[in-house]
């Protein structure tokens, strides 16, 4: 998972400073060092790493943090203000036209998923805008190129313009306009052709495709695990094109995360989505503070409250909560839950945008198998319809059962009740507001110190204003 080094380093530095009952100028250089160390082994670029830690220390010097309350953590607060600045501050919206269609060229070196994110971007744009996307297959150089978007446009019911690998790709990008126009697509989405390295002919190429069409957006596809050198990709083309924006892909991989850090320092130009997954749906905004807090270990609520709101049903999550509040949860509801939950991608990410689990030992090098998630299924299928809606009814002997039916082990039919159980109770008491909830299930303690018991803190907060609001409004429909 990208910066989980960073995270790693970035939070010992902090813990180190939260420990001393006053910060002195010694304390803070050595924060310094550690941060500077931190982000040059996430392979950030060298020059925005000397100016980061310098502004960091001007700010963080000044005689009313370090002599002030809580220094350490007025200087965690200005790491992150300081984070968030260095990759944008906030998510920039695609540029839109005027008049239909708007034209978003996707330029990018080989390798770097250039036309399956054309994929993923058609589909946000189909779920997000109810547009109506198409796509005109500019590469005719690469094998199979056009064959693979036409999958791509298969997966996700959106018509392909292509001329085959004959015709000079301006003309085919001509033409596909020609043809969108007369359909009223709202969004051209031209997948132009890439190279193994930045040259001539290829730049050439898509300067005339852009003269031609004078795109909205021409987003510039880079594969973050590249590394540093994707910081000097966008520099080639940004010279050559003057991209709009840049997407980055693979950032669930192994990559340390430099690039993303980097990128807007350097050339000026927004990361405007990222990639997390491999599948159509994986594709989100970038928001440079929720990025900047799940570095520093914070989590990032927000982007998993709307992967919820986009996975959930409402209604039923509604009634979900009221089940968990008044201690009704079944096994029936378990099922239904357990099937939205991974519609929302690997657990193990999921768990790791709560405050303070980026790096909790527990979750160091986990890797669910989706298979567990089929046994707890076959469990659960293997009850009666009484004993799914009625979960004290599983003695000893029922049990037994279970584990014959599932073909599973007693110990598994155990623990996987026990956890059911566990969460049941546990969840009961998030809903009414109460994070003791929570820290039992941590044995006592909120993961990640007191940055995640911050975090945490005020979600409890946001959870009791939601509560309240909800009552308020119930009362006023009563009125009514």
């Amino acid at each position: 998972m990208a910066f989980e080094g960073l995270t790693e380093r970035l939070q010992k530095a902090m813990e180190k400073l939260r420990r001393k009952p006053k910060v002195t100028e010694a304390d803070l250089r050595e924060t310094m060092r550690e941060i500077r160390l931190a982000l040059l082994e996430a392979d950030v670029n060298f020059t925005v790493v000397k100016d980061f830690v310098k502004t960091v220390r001007e700010k963080a010097a000044g005689a009313e943090v370090l002599k002030g309350l809580n220094s350490a953590q007025q200087i965690v607060k200005i790491v992150n203000d300081e984070l968030t600045k260095l990759m944008g501050e906030e998510a920039v919206p695609l540029n839109k036209a005027a008049h239909i269609p708007t034209v978003i060229m996707m330029v990018g070196l080989q390798g770097a998923g250039k036309t399956t994110t054309a994929g993923k971007l058609a589909l946000r744009l189909k779920n997000e805008d109810h547009a109506r996307p198409m796509f005109i297959a500019a590469d005719v150089y690469r094998p199979a190129a056009i064959t693979q978007l036409q999958q791509v446009a298969d997966q996700i019911d959106v018509p392909v313009f292509e001329k085959g690998t004959d015709v000079d790709p301006v003309e085919i990008v001509r033409k596909g306009m020609e043809v969108a126009k007369q359909n009223h697509n709202d969004y051209v989405i031209i997948d132009t052709a890439g190279r193994l390295q930045i040259d001539e002919q290829l730049m050439d190429e898509l300067a005339n495709i852009k003269e031609l069409v004078n795109p909205d957006e021409i987003l510039l596809v880079i594969d973050s695990m590249t590394g540093q050198n994707a910081v000097n990709t966008a520099q080639g083309f940004d010279d050559k094109l003057d991209i709009t924006g840049v997407i980055l892909t693979k950032l669930d991989g192994d990559t340390r995360g430099g690039a993303a850090m980097s990128i807007r320092a350097v050339t000026g130009k927004p990361i405007k989505f990222v990639g997390e997954g491999e599948k159509m749906a994986d594709l989100d905004v970038f928001h440079p503070d929720r990025m900047a807090s799940r570095i520093l270990g914070m989590g990032d609520m927000m982007t998993l409250i709307e992967k919820a709101q986009k996975n959930f049903d409402e209604e039923q999550a509604q009634e979900t909560m009221d089940k968990m509040r008044e201690n009704t949860f079944d096994y029936n509801d378990f099922l239904a839950q357990m099937d939205q939950v991974t519609k929302m991608g690997p657990l193990e990410n999921i768990l790791k945008m709560m405050p303070g689990m980026a790096n909790n030992p527990a979750l160091k090098n986990i890797n669910i198998d989706p298979k567990q998630f089929a046994h707890i299924k076959a469990i659960v299928l293997s009850m009666t319809p009484e004993e799914r809606e009625n979960p004290d009814l599983m003695n000893p002997s029922r049990r037994r059962r279970l584990a014959a039916g599932a073909g599973r082990p007693i110990v598994e039919v155990n623990r996987m009740i026990k956890q059911f159980n566990q969460m049941r109770k546990m969840m009961k008491q998030v809903t009414n507001g109460n994070m003791s909830g929570m820290q039992n299930l941590f044995g006592g303690q909120m993961p990640g110190g007191k940055m995640g018991q911050m975090a945490m803190n005020r979600l409890a907060r946001k959870m009791k204003k939601d509560k309240a609001k909800r009552i308020k409004k119930l009362r006023k429909m009563r009125k009514k």
